[in-house]
């Protein structure tokens, strides 16, 4: 029937998107940074007096 037609596009557009949802969340909480704690990446910092400027 013709009619139910739209009735299959809403289901396949909440199916694909829930499925786009679910891959998106699991490879954002699947992927984790490890930390840095070289000593390189620290930059040392100028301290400069603006008042003897």
């Amino acid at each position: 029937m013709p009619q139910m037609a739209p009735l299959n596009w809403l289901s396949l557009m909440i199916f694909f998107i829930s499925i786009f949802m679910l891959t998106n969340s699991l490879n954002f909480y699947s992927f984790a940074y490890e930390p840095l704690e070289s000593v390189e990446l620290q930059k040392p910092t100028i301290k400069i007096n603006w008042k003897c400027l």
